[in-house]
C-alpha cells in the first residue's frame, strides 16, 4: 500500500498531527542480552541498539491486551535509481509472498490474531506492522517474522508474475482520481533532478519490465538490519522481547558494501511552473505547491502551521476566499516533512467554469499574505488543533508506533518530540516570516508561464546534521498509563452499567481507565416513522451535519473554537430516521462538552450560509459520482437488492435523480424535520472509558429530559425481496480502474440459527485479509486485483440479509475476475470446508472480534448497537460458543440452504471500450 500523496481527496496525512503530549514512563530491564546496548530514553520511549545496527524502540502500554510490531526499512522512493521506480513499492508486495520460516505471511498473521496488518511505502522509507493481541506467543511470532522476512524473503520470479498485475491494479487505481494525478504532475514539474518528484508507485513500464534480479539486489543492498528501526508498543513484556530480538535479530549480518547515501539536491526554481491535466470528468481542480525546507529544519514547524492557518475548515484563509465565495467546493493542503526539502501543498476542487479564477484566487491569497499578515489568533488555534490533534495519536499506541516510522525516516525518532517542542514556540512573526520566504512566485508551481527579466528565487536550506541536533535531547516528564482490560464479552458484561436517560433513551456505561483519560461515547437518536419521513429522505441526511454548523448563542466558527480548547472531537451525522453522536474527549473535559452537546442539540441555529455551503459540497460530489465506477457500480447493485417504488423511504434514486432531490431539499424542510419530529423518546447511549458514570448520566439526561419527539416514532422495517440472477454493465470512459461488484439478498437476520456458520464460511470465503479463498485465488494466484472481498451483513431486527463481493481490476481482467469469484464460490458451496481449514478460521475470526473490540470507539458502537437491539453481551459470548463448536458440515449446510452462486446479481463498471 502507497502513502496518500495526493490532497485532493481529503486524507489525512498521519505524520503531519503533532502537540504536546508525553508517554508512560517506563523503567528499562535492569538486564538485557549481550550484543543489546541502551542508547537513551525520552518520555517512556527506550531506545536500543542490537550490536548489527538494528535500532529498536520500545513503548509498553499494558492499557489495553494488545501490541504493534512496527519494522521500518529506511528506503523509499528517493533511493530508487534510473529504471528502478516503484521498486521500493514492489519490494512491499513481495514482502508478504513467503520466507522460510513463514511461506504463507497472509495467513500466519491471520492465524496469530492479526486483525491489523499491512506494509506501506513512502518516499523515504518502507514499513511493515501488525497489531496482534498481547501473549508471548504472538510477541515470539510477530519478531521472528520480520527478523526473517528482512533479509530471508523468496522474491521469487513466479510470485513477481502475479504481483505483476496487482501493483499495475493498484497503479491504475490512482489513474482513476484526476485529484491524484494533478499532485503527482505538479510534484513532477516542481522536481526537476530529487526523486521527491517521481511517484512512489512507479512508472507503468518500470513495474511491469523490473528484472527479479534487480529487484533481488535492491532488497540485499537496503533490507539489512543497521538500515531498519523496529518499534514495538503496547502490552509486552520488555525483557522478554529484548531476549526475543537478539534471538532472531542477533545472527543476521549485514553486507560488507556500506548503506548507499543519497546526495542529490534539488537546486532553486528559478520561475514559476504550471501544468495542465485532461481527462473525463465532471468536476475541475487545481492546486499550487511551494518548496520548503526539510522536516528537521527549524523553520519547518512554522510552515505546518502556515498550512493549518491556510486550509483549516470554516477558519482557514483559503477555505474564506474560494469555499465561502463559491469559487470551489473545498480545499485541502499539507506541509510535507520529508527527509530533504519537501513541499507546501494545496489543492482545491472547483466548477470547471471557476477553476482559472479559483487559481487566481488562491494565488492572491498565498502570495500576499505581507499585506494581511497573519495574526496572533489565527496562529493560536492552529498550534492548538495540531498540538491536540498529536495528543490524541498519542493516547493510541498502534497510531504513535506507526507515525515513529515518519520522524526516523527524517533522520531520527526524536525529531517526534522536538518537532512538538518547535511547534510550541512558532510565533505569528515566525509564520508571516516563511510565508514571505517561500510562498513566493519563482518558488511556485501551477498553471501558466509568465517569464521574469532576473533571476528570482526562494533558497531553501540543505537538510540539518540530525545527529548533532538530537544528540542532547532529553524530552520531558511522561503520561500515566490506562488499566489492562481484557476485552472479552464477559468481561465487559461485567462491567457494564445500563439504564435510561431523557425519555427513552437506552444507556450502557463501560468505565475503566485508558490511556491518556479517553473517552468515547456514542448518542443514537430515532425518529420518524415510515409515512411522516416520505419526501423527508435527503433532509434527513442534512439534518445531523447542520446541528454542529451553529447554535443560536455561537457561530459555526465560535463552536468549533470551543471544542478544540476543550481538545474534544465531535461528530454528527445522519440518516432516514436516525441521527448519531461521536464523542470523543479527555475524563476532566467531558462535562464542559457535554454542555455544548446540550447546546448543539437543543438550540440549533439552522443558519442559511451553512447549508448552502453544505448543500454544494453534496452535490459536487454527486456530480463528481457521474464518472466514478465505484459509485456507478455501488449505486446499481443496491437499487437491484433494494427494488422499492420511488415514493418508498427505502428507495435508491439513480445518480441524476439523488442530485435533483438534493437540489431539491430545503432549509425549511431541515428545521421542520428537527421541530416536529426529532426528540429522545427512543435511542440509544453507550460511553466508554474514564469518565464518572453518574455526573455523566446527570448530564445528558439533563440535555434529554422533556425532549418528545412530537410523531411516534417506528423504525422503518426492510423486506428481502427475492431477485432474479442479472449482469449490468457500465461504461466509464477513461477510467484506468473497474470495479466488480456481485451481490444476492438472503433471508437471514443475525439470530438465524444458520448466522454463526455463515459468518466464519464468509470469513473463509471472503473477509479474511490477504488470506481469504477469493483473495488467494484472485490476488495471490491469479495476479488480478489489488483489493477483492467478501461482505455479509444481516440485521438484528428481520430476515433481510446480504452477500457482497468487491474487486476492482484493469477493465480487460474484470471477466477472468468475474470467472475466478464465481470458480471459488461454487467450489466453497459445492465442496465445503476441511476440518483444519475450519479450526484455524474460528480461531483467527474469535481473535480479530477481540482485536476490534480493544478500540474504545468501535466498543462504544458495539453497545449501542446491542441497546438498540435489546440484547445485552451475552449475545457475542453464545456467538463466539457457537463459532467454537461449529463443525464442516454446518458450514456447508448454511452455504447450501442460503447461498446460489447462479443467483448473483453482477455489476461492472469501467472503461471497457478501450482498445
Amino acid at each position: 500500500m502507497l502513502r496518500t500523496i495526493f490532497l485532493g481527496g481529503f486524507c489525512a496525512v498521519l505524520f503531519l498531527i503533532s502537540s504536546p503530549s508525553v508517554f508512560s514512563q517506563t523503567s528499562p530491564p535492569a538486564k538485557f542480552p549481550d550484543g543489546i546496548k541502551i542508547l537513551d530514553t525520552v518520555e517512556g520511549l527506550t531506545n536500543y541498539r542490537l550490536s548489527n545496527g538494528l535500532n529498536i524502540l520500545l513503548i509498553p502500554d499494558a492499557s489495553q491486551p494488545k501490541f504493534t510490531i512496527n519494522c521500518t526499512i529506511l528506503v523509499g522512493s528517493r533511493q530508487e535509481g534510473y529504471g528502478e521506480t516503484g521498486m521500493a513499492h514492489l519490494l512491499e508486495h513481495m514482502q508478504f509472498k513467503g520466507c522460510p520460516k513463514f511461506p504463507n505471511v497472509p495467513k500466519a498473521l491471520r492465524d496469530h490474531g492479526a486483525g491489523y496488518f499491512n506494509g506501506t511505502t513512502w518516499l523515504d522509507r518502507t514499513n511493515y506492522y501488525e497489531t496482534m493481541p498481547a501473549s508471548d506467543e504472538n510477541l515470539s511470532f510477530g519478531i521472528e517474522l520480520e527478523a526473517d522476512r528482512l533479509v530471508n524473503s523468496f522474491i521469487r520470479r513466479e510470485d513477481l508474475m502475479s504481483e505483476f498485475t496487482v501493483v499495475r491494479n493498484e497503479f491504475e487505481m490512482g489513474e482513476n482520481s484526476a485529484e491524484t494525478i494533478l499532485s503527482q504532475r505538479m510534484a513532477a514539474v516542481a522536481y526537476e533532478w530529487h526523486n521527491y518528484g517521481k511517484s512512489t508507485i512507479g512508472n507503468r513500464t518500470d513495474i511491469e519490465r523490473v528484472p527479479i534480479p534487480s529487484l533481488r539486489a535492491f532488497y540485499k543492498k537496503y533490507y539489512r538490519p543497521d538500515n531498519a528501526v523496529l518499534i514495538i508498543a503496547g502490552k509486552f513484556d520488555p525483557a522478554r522481547a529484548l531476549n526475543l530480538i537478539a534471538k532472531y535479530f542477533g545472527p543476521i549480518r549485514n553486507p560488507a558494501s556500506p548503506i548507499p547515501v543519497t546526495y542529490t539536491e534539488e537546486p532553486p526554481q528559478d520561475g514559476e511552473r504550471f501544468v495542465t491535466l485532461r481527462r473525463v470528468g465532471t468536476i475541475g481542480a487545481t492546486g499550487a505547491l511551494y518548496h520548503i525546507p526539510a522536516g528537521s529544519y527549524a523553520d519547518f514547524p512554522a510552515c505546518e502551521v502556515l498550512n493549518q492557518i491556510l486550509t483549516a475548515d470554516s477558519s482557514g484563509r483559503l477555505y474564506k476566499a474560494l469555499v465561502e465565495t463559491k469559487l470551489a467546493t473545498s480545499v485541502s493542503g499539507a506541509a510535507f516533512p520529508n527527509h530533504d526539502p519537501g513541499v507546501l501543498e494545496i489543492l482545491a476542487q472547483t466548477d470547471p467554469g471557476k477553476t482559472l479564477t479559483a487559481r487566481d484566487t488562491m494565488i492572491d491569497v498565498l502570495e500576499n499574505l505581507t499585506k494581511n499578515p497573519v495574526t496572533d489568533g489565527e496562529m493560536s488555534r492552529a498550534k492548538r488543533q495540531l498540538l491536540q490533534a498529536r495528543e490524541r495519536t498519542l493516547s493510541d499506541t498502534q497510531k504513535f508506533a506507526v507515525q515513529l516510522s515518519e520522524w526516523a525516516a527524517c533522520g531520527s525518532w526524536k525529531l517526534f518530540f522536538l518537532h512538538r517542542d518547535r511547534l510550541e514556540k512558532v510565533t505569528a512573526e515566525d509564520v508571516n516570516r516563511v510565508a514571505a520566504k517561500y510562498l513566493v512566485r519563482p518558488n511556485r508551481t501551477t498553471g501558466i508561464y509568465i517569464p521574469t527579466k532576473v533571476a528570482e528565487r526562494a533558497e531553501v536550506p540543505a537538510t540539518p546534521d540530525v545527529a548533532a541536533l538530537v544528540k542532547n535531547y532529553r524530552g520531558r516528564s511522561a503520561l500515566a498509563a490506562g488499566e489492562a482490560f481484557d476485552p472479552t464479552p464477559e468481561n465487559i458484561e461485567k462491567r457494564v452499567l445500563r439504564g435510561t436517560v431523557g425519555i427513552g433513551v437506552k444507556y450502557a456505561f463501560l468505565p475503566k481507565k485508558t490511556r491518556g483519560e479517553t473517552v468515547n461515547l456514542t448518542l443514537v437518536l430515532h425518529f420518524g416513522n415510515e409515512q411522516s419521513l416520505k419526501g423527508l429522505v435527503d433532509a434527513s441526511d442534512f439534518l445531523g451535519p447542520m446541528l454542529l454548523r451553529g447554535t443560536k448563542s455561537k457561530s459555526r466558527q465560535e463552536l468549533q473554537d470551543a471544542l478544540d480548547k476543550l481538545n474534544a472531537q465531535v461528530s454528527i451525522s445522519s440518516k432516514t430516521g436516525q441521527v448519531s453522536v461521536a464523542i470523543q474527549a479527555k475524563r476532566a473535559n467531558l462535562p464542559p462538552v457535554l454542555v455544548l452537546l446540550g447546546e448543539v442539540l437543543r438550540e440549533p441555529a439552522f443558519p442559511v450560509t451553512e447549508f448552502d455551503l453544505l448543500k454544494r459540497e453534496e452535490l459536487e460530489s454527486a456530480e463528481k459520482a457521474r464518472t466514478q465506477p465505484q459509485a456507478l457500480a455501488v449505486t446499481a447493485l443496491r437499487r437491484k437488492l433494494n427494488p422499492y417504488p420511488p415514493d418508498h423511504v427505502l428507495y435508491v434514486p439513480t445518480i441524476p435523480e439523488s442530485i435533483e432531490r438534493t437540489k431539491a431539499t430545503t432549509l425549511d424542510a431541515v428545521e421542520g424535520l428537527y421541530v416536529r419530529q426529532l426528540g429522545s423518546t427512543a435511542g440509544e447511549l453507550a460511553v466508554v472509558g474514564d469518565f464518572e458514570p453518574d455526573a455523566t448520566r446527570t448530564a445528558i439526561d439533563e440535555i434529554l429530559r422533556g425532549w418528545k419527539n412530537r410523531i411516534p416514532y417506528r423504525r422503518v422495517e426492510q423486506t428481502a425481496v427475492a431477485t432474479e440472477a442479472a449482469k449490468i454493465k457500465i461504461e466509464t470512459p477513461d477510467k484506468e480502474n473497474a470495479v466488480y461488484l456481485a451481490g444476492v439478498v438472503l433471508p437471514i437476520s443475525d439470530a438465524d440459527p444458520a448466522y454463526p456458520a455463515l459468518v466464519v464460511g464468509n470469513y473463509m470465503l471472503g473477509a479474511a485479509p490477504l488470506a481469504s479463498r477469493l483473495s488467494t485465488r484472485v490476488r495471490v494466484k491469479d495476479g488480478l486485483s489489488y483489493s477483492v472481498s467478501s461482505m455479509l451483513r444481516a440485521s438484528p431486527f428481520e430476515k433481510a440479509g446480504t452477500f457482497m463481493v468487491f474487486a476492482i481490476a484493469n477493465p480487460k481482467n474484470v471477466g477472468k475476475v468475474d470467472a475466478a469469484v464465481t470458480q471459488e464460490i461454487t467450489r466453497f458451496v459445492g465442496e465445503g470446508v476441511s476440518a483444519s481449514e475450519l479450526e484455524e478460521a474460528k480461531k483467527a475470526y474469535i481473535q480479530s472480534e477481540k482485536g476490534r473490540r480493544t478500540n474504545d470507539r468501535s466498543l462504544a458502537g458495539l453497545l449501542a448497537g446491542a441497546l438498540e437491539a435489546g440484547r445485552t453481551f451475552e449475545y457475542y459470548t453464545e456467538r463466539e460458543k457457537k463459532i467454537e463448536d461449529l463443525q464442516p458440515g454446518d458450514v456447508k449446510k448454511a452455504f447450501d440452504a442460503l447461498l446460489d452462486p447462479k443467483k448473483l446479481i453482477v455489476v461492472e463498471a469501467g472503461d471497457f471500450n478501450k482498445n
